[in-house]
């Protein structure tokens, strides 16, 4: 059970932590027989393609999360439950779009649903997980609404400023960091408070919370980017470069292009010219070079260092929870989590 949910042995290895293992685990069931019963659907198409990335895998990060920030409150009550179960459907609606937006062949290690129903049928799915995210929300009242309402409304905007990029105005860099906090750190952050505020924990630790969890939002993104230019399509489940390729830019070609000297500058233009053949219709290998050579650039070990911060300024939040048995070692686990982010390799 630890390893299907990703619950290490590195994160819960302190004393306190350690007694949380079968609590999070007993959550994270709940959480699962409650997602298989809201995608079961009569309609045999709509029952395939909303349980198609579900029954791909994933390793509940959001649900864990939220699992363990109840543990500051009356821990995984009815409400909790509810409330994690409806933010994993919403990170779940957005794969559906965010594949099709990104033109991406894999998700999870099997073809994304774009490519198996066609991009109206992914974007509908997207649409129908979202509204079932909703009515969930819509039983636990006004709070439970605004926070989907917001969540839902960064996911759009990070999305939407994605697509059009940063503009003549925008520092290229910090435009990025915003997309990443808005697309990834959003979702991550409302996890975390809806397992303070759905366990009634004390109102102090939302805010801390949502720091937390929007910063290591950011990091685990700059993490994806380092990673999406993996060598190893079997171990990531994606294709190596995925989001260049489809002409969207990453940290380390950011870096990249921000550097001065002639070798990055030349890497820079022979990515452009890739990518605009590849819009014209050519074989996406054509970029296979290339990415190899900015996956061993330095531009991609300062985008770890830079996820390393954002680790660090994220475990820098959680300093007004508390410490100690009581809490059975919620903060402890929550810094560990951060810490492992920056070993993982999918």
């Amino acid at each position: 059970m630890a390893s299907r949910y990703g619950l290490s042995d590195r994160m819960f290895a302190g004393p306190g932590a350690k007694r949380l293992i079968g609590v999070i685990e007993g959550g994270l069931e709940q959480v699962e027989r409650r997602l298989s019963d809201e995608l079961r659907s009569t309609d045999s198409l709509v029952d395939a393609t909303s349980r198609y990335l579900y029954e791909a895998g994933g390793k509940r990060v959001r649900p864990m999360l939220t699992m363990l920030a109840a543990q500051l409150g009356d821990g995984i009550v009815p409400d909790v439950v509810d409330a994690a179960t409806a933010l994993e459907l919403t990170h779940l609606g957005s794969l559906y779009h965010d594949d099709v937006m990104d033109g991406a062949d894999r998700r999870r290690g099997v073809a994304s649903a774009h490519r198996v129903w066609g991009n109206s049928i992914a974007i509908l799915t997207g649409d129908l997980l979202f509204s079932r995210a909703s009515q969930i929300m819509a039983r636990l009242g006004e709070r439970a609404m605004a926070l989907q309402a917001d969540t839902f409304e960064r996911l759009v905007l990070g999305q939407m400023h994605e697509t059009v990029g940063a503009q003549p105005s925008d520092d290229p860099i910090e435009f990025y960091i915003q997309v990443l906090a808005d697309k990834t750190g959003s979702l991550i952050a409302a996890s975390v408070q809806a397992g303070a505020i759905f366990s009634h924990a004390d109102r102090a630790y939302h805010e801390p919370l949502r720091q937390y969890g929007e910063k290591v939002g950011v990091a685990f993104q700059l993490l994806d980017d380092v990673i999406d230019l993996s060598a190893d399509p079997g171990e990531t489940g994606k294709v190596p470069g995925t989001d260049l390729r489809a002409g969207v830019p990453t940290m380390p070609y950011l870096l990249l292009a921000r550097s001065g000297d002639a070798g990055a500058r030349a890497l820079t233009e022979r990515i452009d010219a890739g990518v605009a053949r590849i819009g014209e219709g050519e074989d996406p290998e054509i970029l296979d070079a290339p990415l190899a050579e900015l996956r061993d650039h330095e531009a991609t070990a300062r985008t770890r260092e830079l996820a390393l911060t954002w680790t660090r300024e994220a475990i820098d939040a959680l300093a007004p929870l508390p410490q100690g048995p009581r809490h059975g070692g919620v903060r402890e686990a929550l810094t560990r989590f951060a810490e492992s982010l920056s070993g993982r390799s999918s």
